[in-house]
């Protein structure tokens, strides 16, 4: 199992995703659901980004949109099978989790994952999405938003990919900051283990062993 889980964007050691990945022109596959609240431009922008920031590490990719899947859950097992790697972006922590719900998403990655057959990387909601469950993060993230498409069932289950809550953009200077400390507050209040990460920190996932970089 091999996981890189970032606060915000490829952080401060985006090596030690290439090393995990372990090969050259490796194939991604950038999950960008959690912006699915953003205007058309502003997300395509996003993509954007998002292609060009993996191609400083030599990888190419492209957008695997969770709402193509939504009633065809078989033929995302199909298209995951064509990549090295997933980049699950930030953005509406709720709301990826939706998606992958709907997509079958959520029941497909756990066992490539864990088999050696993918790579799980993604920042803030991303590595959120990791995590058992989403508690404490409606204190950063509006649970409530449902754009057209998606079911007002809220998901609070995450990957269980991870065995701790992760508190992303930790004193740091993201808008989010401020808010984090509440969720944090939450994750002591309720007697839940986590770990805090600072915009550049990343946890690099290999089997069990959890190592904290940047």
């Amino acid at each position: 199992m091999k996981m890189y889980l970032s606060s915000y964007h490829l952080g401060n050691k985006p090596e030690k995703l290439k090393e995990l990945v372990g090969k050259e022109n490796a194939k991604v596959a950038i999950i960008l659901n959690a912006a699915d609240n953003s205007d058309d431009e502003r997300r395509a922008s996003y993509v954007t980004s998002q292609i060009e920031a993996l191609a400083t590490l030599g990888m190419n990719s492209d957008e695997l949109d969770l709402r193509n899947y939504f009633d065809s859950n078989q033929e995302l097992a199909s298209a995951l099978s064509n990549y090295d790697l997933v980049w699950v972006v930030g953005g509406n922590s709720f709301l990826l989790l939706r998606a992958m719900k709907q997509s079958g998403f959520d029941k497909l990655i756990v066992p490539l994952v864990k088999n050696d057959s993918i790579v799980y990387a993604g920042f803030s909601a991303g590595a959120v999405a990791a995590t058992p469950t989403l508690h404490g993060i409606e204190l950063v993230d509006d649970k409530d938003t449902v754009p057209e498409g998606y079911s007002k069932e809220v998901v609070w289950t995450g990957l269980h990919l991870v065995g701790k809550s992760i508190a992303p953009h930790y004193k740091s200077s993201h808008a989010e900051s401020e808010a984090v400390d509440e969720v944090v507050k939450y994750f002591l209040e309720n007697g839940m283990d986590y770990w805090t990460l600072s915009d550049g920190q990343a946890l690099v996932v290999q089997d069990t062993t959890v190592t904290l970089v940047g």
